[in-house]
């Protein structure tokens, strides 16, 4: 089954690349390496303000990851010239969930972004990871990932 059937199966439209809001581009092509710029939660096109530990779950929390993991494959999509299966395998993701410091599930957030690449891309979807709790993300957002890919 190809990428595009699985994102069909799992009702995924990909949406366009998010114009940057600072000084810098939305991915980077280095040798078979693609590293995309951290994209942040999105809910009804604004940022998904929210701080774990006192006003969104984890479990929410989860569906702003998958939300970002969407965003991200939108990008992919545009950095591979519309050819997604292109991707030989997700490297590495990197989440930064806005947080209390009491909050200690950053590793649960994250997941709702790493099982949709495991779902998107089978066994190349599996990737090392690192889920950081910070105090703070750009325009208040509740999760900010960021991706490396390999193009087969």
């Amino acid at each position: 089954m190809s990428v595009y059937d699985k994102l069909k199966e799992l009702s995924i439209t990909l949406p366009p690349v998010s114009v940057p809001a600072a000084a810098y581009v939305p991915y980077v092509q280095t040798g078979n390496l693609l590293f995309l710029s951290g994209h942040i939660a999105r809910r009804d096109g604004k940022p998904w303000v929210a701080q774990f530990g006192r006003d969104i779950s984890t479990e929410e929390g989860q569906q702003a990851a998958r939300a970002v993991a969407i965003d991200l494959l939108g990008t992919l999509h545009a950095a591979t010239d519309g050819n997604l299966n292109r991707i030989k395998r997700i490297v590495k993701l990197m989440s930064l969930v806005n947080s209390t410091g009491d909050f200690t599930e950053q590793h649960l957030v994250t997941n709702g972004a790493s099982e949709l690449m495991g779902q998107v891309f089978g066994d190349g979807g599996k990737h090392a990871r690192s889920a950081f709790g910070v105090a703070q993300i750009p325009m208040g957002a509740c999760v900010e990932i960021e991706l490396i890919a390999e193009l087969g």
